[in-house]
């Protein structure tokens, strides 16, 4: 048995996290001692190991309890349904780092950024020795293995949505 602050050191968490997830139900104590301290078991360990991890994905906590006290829950669709909100949000990201490049580039500011553009990726292949059959082997067989990916890609490295329907229609 472990008390609350040996639990909490174990995952890097504080104290006071702890009696959050006691306070929701999401984690509570196995046992209290004579003195009402909090004891948990080597399973409640495991446990918050669980919890932890599904934190780490951006889970909120009243979809982490439903999940692990609702065999009915599905945590694979709650996991699905978190990379397409992630990717939503990655998506919107891009766009707006976009943006900011552009306006970067209008003032010559734009050395700095951590930004890929589309010339920038044809010249890197161009000097890998692809030329224009070899590029459209390239994207052919992205769009093939990971078409969502390619998407993905396509818009990350600034392309008009016009520009990705027509390179990914050549693709297929």
């Amino acid at each position: 048995m472990r008390t609350i602050s040996q639990l909490a050191r174990m995952f890097n968490l504080s104290r006071s996290s702890l009696l959050y997830y006691d306070s929701i139900g999401l984690l509570t104590p196995d046992k209290r001692t004579l003195k009402n301290y909090r004891l948990y078991s080597d399973g409640s360990a495991q446990k918050l190991g669980s919890i932890c991890e599904l934190r780490d994905t951006g889970l909120p906590l009243k979809s982490i309890k439903m999940i692990l006290s609702d065999k009915r829950t599905n945590k694979d669709f709650a996991l699905r349904k978190r990379l397409h909100a992630i990717n939503q949000e990655i998506s919107g990201l891009r766009k707006q780092q976009q943006v900011i490049v552009k306006i970067l580039r209008q003032k010559g500011l734009s050395k700095r950024t951590r930004f890929i553009g589309k010339d920038q990726w044809v010249a890197f292949l161009r000097s890998a020795g692809l030329d224009d059959l070899g590029m459209k082997k390239w994207h052919v067989a992205f769009e093939r293995s990971l078409p969502e990916c390619h998407q993905d890609f396509l818009e990350s490295i600034g392309l008009s949505d016009r520009e990705i329907k027509t390179i990914r229609a050549a693709s297929k």
